[in-house]
């Protein structure tokens, strides 16, 4: 019996995607040779790779011979969750300030949450944050676990998605994040977007215990407003 093998288009395809993301999500960019390692290619494929991405704009090689995310890639985002983002920012940048905690939007992809907005606290000496497209299984951590509490119930799912279901908040510790605190509350799904919700993260018990009325009043405005 032969084995089936993607086609060469499809396949190429798959790791300039991949590619792209690693970009996107790399700090400090990312070199061909770690690209390469990351896809399991020759360097010299990874470099075709990448080379193709910067002449559509989409990544941009710096002196250091690093490849960060172009304005192209910037151009294509602007239109993705826009009304979602749109609602939410205003709302979330209020939340960050009155609670002094890192607020984020994430939604699912997939088996995935992903982080569509990150809102930090403006005036704290330290906060914990992470990137917009960062990204972490269903199920794990408040954002996973409020996530799947917001889709209809599945079987043999955890005790921690189906508590969070009757309460309408989702609060874990150090799952994502060691030593963090977790609160999400998810929003009223809407046609046409995404399963989403607000997550808090930060390292003080206090807010955290305190956080999950006020997530899910400002939950609630967001749902509102994309009604």
């Amino acid at each position: 019996m032969s084995e089936t093998r993607p086609a060469p288009g499809s396949q190429t395809l798959a790791r300039g995607l991949r590619a792209l993301e690693l970009v996107a999500q790399a700090a400090d960019g990312a070199s061909i040779q770690e690209i390469a390692a990351e896809l399991g290619v020759h360097r010299s494929i990874a470099s075709r790779l990448l080379s193709t991405l910067a002449e559509a704009r989409l990544a941009v090689r710096g002196a250091d011979g690093r490849y960060r995310a172009g304005a192209g890639l910037a151009a294509l985002a602007v239109g993705i969750h826009a009304s979602l983002r749109a609602a939410a920012e205003p709302v979330m940048r209020e939340l960050a300030a009155k609670l002094g905690a890192t607020i984020s939007l994430l939604v699912v992809e997939g088996d995935e949450a992903v982080a569509l907005a990150v809102i930090e606290p403006p005036s704290s000496a330290y906060v914990l944050s992470f990137r917009t497209g960062s990204r972490h299984p269903l199920g794990r951590g408040s954002a996973g676990v409020a996530l799947l509490a917001a889709q209809a119930a599945a079987p043999r799912e955890t005790e921690a998605v189906r508590t969070a279901r009757e309460q309408g908040y989702a609060a874990t510790f150090g799952e994502v994040e060691p030593g963090a605190y977790g609160v999400a509350v998810p929003l009223r799904h809407t046609d046409g977007l995404p399963v989403a919700c607000l997550n808090l993260i930060t390292y003080r018990e206090e807010i955290a215990d305190s956080a999950a009325p006020v997530l899910m009043d400002a939950a609630e405005r967001i749902s509102d407003a994309l009604r």
